[in-house]
């Protein structure tokens, strides 16, 4: 038998073996592996592997006759200098990929054809309609939440006085205030929720309006954002002092006097809207001039602050329990306007335009304000007459004016 170069394949690593017969060796006779007549020579090893096999016959089923003997002569495997051994190895076990390892898998490997065609056949059309729309929705919302984030103009400019205002934050302010408004309805609100009630609605007031229509904010805004804070909070403060917390002590509900659902309705929208109006009235924010051009505002913010917490603390003095009046009060703020309250109230939103340079916005939140404050103010005054006579009747005969001095 010649002797001949076999190439074993494998998907692992090519390696030569030479099958090589004792009784002949001729190394003349090669097989060309290369090209350029450059043969593949087969050196010996020290790692021989010798397979010697005996003489085994193999017997036809058909012809018991005729057998084959085949004697195998020893194989010897030689490395060659190609390629390195690569070490395989070879497991039976499952993917890492497998359901087993996936526990969300595990329903959907269970599902059968059966269970599906089951599920599809109790559809009605009103169960397509609906999870449509709501595909639907959740596509919309998905697709303008992503253009959302990734568009430029979306993000505004940071510094002291250019504030980072994403919309995304005012929104999730306004949610969390409608839910503390919800607990504070139910009288469950915490001290945290009524205080993040009243920031989420100055933040749609004083600076959600300006940095819509301004793309960033700077001056006024930031100023009225903290002084609305400091307005509001004298009532508070007066009872924190007096009762060492912030809620109301019972009293007659008699005094609880208030305007209608929807009149308090429309004038929240309508103060709401006198902001925004102001917000697009008044030229941008960077045109507005500083400086001792606006020494006049600074005065009437003090005034404002001034005026509330004179009425507030003269109120308290001659009430019992903040709002059960004990007498009729005639000192402070009370003795130029019959509703000082009220009318500082209406001279902070009137400051606030001012300040913006928006005139027009201006007329329609003191037209506002002064609708809706002469119906309670009305109510209040009915009672007070009921209750003091002709104490409260000579006091309304000297101080004429219900909310602006020598006007109204």
């Amino acid at each position: 038998m010649e002797t001949a170069s076999v190439l074993i394949p494998s998907k692992t690593i090519p390696f030569g073996f030479s099958l090589t017969n004792n009784r002949i060796n001729d190394s003349r006779n090669r097989v060309s592996l290369r090209h350029f007549n450059k043969h593949l020579q087969s050196h010996l090893s020290n790692t021989n592997f010798h397979c010697n096999r005996i003489r085994t016959p193999i017997r036809n089923p058909l012809n018991p006759l005729l057998s084959l003997n085949q004697t195998l002569s020893p194989l010897r495997f030689t490395k060659t200098h190609l390629l390195s051994p690569v070490k395989c190895s070879y497991s039976s076990s499952a993917s890492t990929g497998a359901p087993q390892n996936y526990p969300w898998l595990k329903p959907l490997k269970d599902l059968s054809f059966d269970e599906v065609k089951a599920i599809l056949l109790q559809l009605t059309p009103f169960d397509i309609i609906k999870w449509s729309a709501v595909f639907s929705v959740a596509i919309a919302v998905t697709k303008w939440s992503v253009n959302l984030l990734l568009n430029p103009f979306f993000w505004m400019y940071f510094s002291w006085t250019w504030l980072f205002w994403p919309w995304f934050v005012a929104i999730s302010l306004a949610v969390y205030g409608l839910y503390c408004f919800y607990k504070h309805s139910l009288g469950a609100a915490s001290i945290f929720e009524q205080i993040a009630l009243v920031t989420s609605v100055f933040t749609w007031l004083t600076l959600v309006p300006p940095a819509h229509f301004n793309g960033y904010l700077q001056g006024w805004p930031f100023v009225f954002f903290f002084v609305y804070h400091y307005f509001f909070f004298f009532n508070v403060s007066v009872r924190k002092r007096l009762y060492g917390d912030y809620f109301a002590r019972p009293h007659d509900p008699k005094w609880d006097v208030d305007a209608p659902k929807w009149h308090r309705l429309l004038f929240c929208a309508g103060v709401m809207v006198g902001h925004w109006l102001a917000a697009l009235e008044g030229p941008e924010l960077h045109l507005i001039s500083g400086g001792w051009s606006n020494a006049g505002i600074w005065v009437l913010i003090l005034v404002t602050l001034l005026m509330q917490y004179n009425s507030t603390l003269f109120l308290a003095k001659y009430s019992e329990k903040v709002v059960v009046p004990t007498a009729v009060v005639q000192f402070g703020p009370y003795r130029w306007v019959r509703h000082p309250i009220y009318s500082s109230t209406m001279l902070l939103f009137a400051t606030y335009f001012i300040a913006l340079r928006a005139r027009l916005s201006l007329l329609f939140v003191v037209a506002v304000c002064l609708i809706y404050y002469a119906q309670k103010a009305g109510k209040e005054e009915a009672l007070m007459i009921e209750t003091f006579g002709e104490r409260y009747l000579e006091y309304t005969s000297k101080v004429r004016y219900k909310f602006i001095p020598f006007v109204y």
